[in-house]
């Protein structure tokens, strides 16, 4: 975790309002600022946060919290995540533990940075760069656009690029560390077009290379090499501006290019992302299932590549439970070409017909078939019982091949349907219920102790630290005493901050908060009480002194007439 000075840091630096106001319409009034909440539907604002304060609140359904609150909630992040997404924002470096010898990730940012503001000025202002933002009004690219998606340009030949990041004090081995430079000492990026690739905070990652000459050595597109920071298999490029969406409507939009990715996002489609390359793999799929994506739609180029990007693609995403639906294009045609040709209306018609993963995989596997003769049918529909029973999900399953013999005409015994879907068989977790408990009494007093004081005032009462048998929980609440009460001064005495997702993602009926708060601060007390009642009559069941006998029994029955009873303390 990161140490407390810089946590202090960046807690004195946060201002909530700008926080607030890259997200939602605040408007001025008074002395406070309002909006429409963007937690509930309602139409008269009742969001309301004073400049200075370190709380919003919201007087229609209650909610409430700090500027890590927001994030966590209203941008699907965690804990670290809206960290880090904060220490970006207002220019605060985070000191953490680091392993001895490794780069801090904060100058490996700031270079990444400083590459992506050269390599745009480049683009716009030096004469080298004029072929490729040519090449860029060809494919309808405004300079508004370019400017506003940081879209740049890497020299042909080596020197300017080196010299310029010599002069913003950027030594060659964080370079190389941030795979601007090769083994070699070379650019890695020679004349290419570079789209900055962003981490789900928005901070800068690495590029994405295009070239416009065929004699540019390398495929089409290449990407920034592996890094600390540059993660191929967990980025979605685009996911930094869609997330938000796509947690809010639990679906995504999935291009295969980046320029497509970006013109469909800024066409209205706020949903999209795009994998780095060919390679959408499982990884990006469990980074959806994170945000709660429950259907998928597919719109890859509209040719034989598009078409088997999409068969692989909608397979991860049926396997663990996802429903997918493709979108075929016109052949020959990408999401960006036919956008401009043909159209926003059009797209939108062509999005809502698309065909369910199915019966996509049917008529494309019809077509490479050619006439539909029996055999070819028993190949195709082989091919497809074997897919669908290797799925994750036992409902999807049964469902798609019940689907499956309906589209093909045959009976389900044929496809090998059972009656009834196979149990699923989940592995054995481990529960602690010591944890669960502790983690509720936390919940009620960390996100509701602001609108119930007497509930801190219950706790220092009648509940001390060691109460908490949890170790992460006994510190965090002995934290919360201590007079740090709000996540990001919490989040510097824990060791982990998964503790805080955890207290964060369970929903909690403000309704019922005095009455749940008060439970869970019984059931404490009361477990404790049992502990020493059993302690004592262990030590009862043990040789003993006469006089020590007649001390333990009169303790026993003592405790027995001393059954906590909780009252809220004002």
């Amino acid at each position: 975790m990161f140490s407390q000075e810089s946590m202090q840091q960046l807690r004195e630096r946060i201002d909530l309002v700008e926080v607030l106001s890259a997200h939602l319409p605040l408007k001025r009034a008074g002395v406070s600022y309002k909006a429409c909440c963007p937690f509930h539907e309602e139409k008269t604002p009742s969001f309301v946060v004073k400049r200075g304060d370190s709380h919003y609140h919201c007087f229609g359904c209650g909610a409430h919290g700090d500027a890590i609150t927001f994030l966590m909630q209203h941008q699907s992040l965690n804990f670290q995540q809206a960290v880090e997404t904060l220490a970006e924002f207002f220019h605060v470096s985070l000191q953490k533990e680091q392993v001895e010898n490794e780069t801090p990730l904060g100058l490996l940012k700031d270079c990444l940075d400083k590459a992506s503001e050269f390599y745009q000025f480049y683009l716009l202002h030096h004469p080298e760069g004029m072929q490729a933002l040519d090449y860029l009004y060809q494919r309808h690219f405004s300079l508004e656009f370019i400017k506003k998606y940081k879209i740049g340009f890497a020299p042909y030949s080596g020197g300017l690029f080196l010299k310029w990041m010599s002069d913003q004090k950027i030594p060659r081995n964080l370079l190389q560390e941030s795979g601007l430079l090769n083994q070699s000492g070379k650019e890695f990026f020679q004349g290419r077009i570079l789209f900055p690739v962003y981490n789900a905070r928005g901070g800068i990652v690495g590029f994405s290379g295009r070239k416009i000459k065929e004699e540019t050595f390398g495929g089409k597109y290449i990407n920034t090499p592996e890094t600390p920071l540059f993660k191929k298999s967990r980025l979605l490029f685009g996911l930094h501006l869609s997330r938000r969406q796509i947690a809010k409507e639990q679906k995504v939009l999935v291009v295969e290019g980046q320029i497509d990715c970006l013109r469909m996002i800024d066409a209205g489609w706020d949903w999209t992302v795009a994998a780095l390359g060919t390679a959408f793999g499982e990884a990006h799929v469990k980074e959806l299932l994170q945000l709660g994506v429950r259907e998928a739609v597919l719109l890859f180029d509209g040719d034989t590549a598009g078409e088997t990007a999409a068969s692989k693609v909608g397979d991860l995403f049926q396997r663990v439970g996802v429903g997918v639906k493709v979108c075929q294009l016109p052949l020959g045609k990408d999401p960006d070409s036919f956008l401009w040709e043909a159209g926003r209306e059009a797209l939108e018609v062509c999005i809502k017909q698309s065909d369910d993963y199915l019966r996509f995989q049917l008529n494309r596997m019809q077509k490479e078939q050619g006439t539909m003769t029996p055999a070819a049918k028993h190949q195709i529909v082989t091919h497809l019982t074997k897919q669908i029973k290797g799925w994750e999900e036992p409902v999807m399953v049964h469902e798609t091949l019940k689907r499956l013999a309906l589209l093909t005409d045959l009976p389900g015994h044929m496809l090998g349907i059972p009656k009834a879907p196979p149990v699923k068989v989940q592995p054995t977790v481990a529960i602690d219920p010591d944890l669960i408990l502790e983690l509720d009494f936390l919940r009620w007093l960390l996100l509701c102790g602001h609108q119930y004081p007497q509930f801190l005032a219950t706790a220092h009462h009648c509940l001390p630290s060691a109460f908490l048998k949890v170790e992460s929980c006994r510190k965090l609440y002995q934290a919360y005493l201590d007079g740090a009460q709000d996540l990001l001064a919490l989040g510097s005495h824990i060791d982990d901050a998964r503790l805080l997702d955890q207290i964060m993602n369970k929903k909690i009926n403000l309704d019922r908060a005095e009455s749940h708060f008060l439970q869970t601060v019984q059931k404490i007390l009361e477990r404790k009480w049992l502990e020493e009642r059993e302690h004592i009559k262990q030590a009862l069941q043990q040789p003993q002194t006469e006089e020590h006998m007649m001390e333990l029994t009169k303790r026993f029955d003592a405790l027995g007439k001393q059954r906590p009873q909780v009252q809220l303390c004002t």
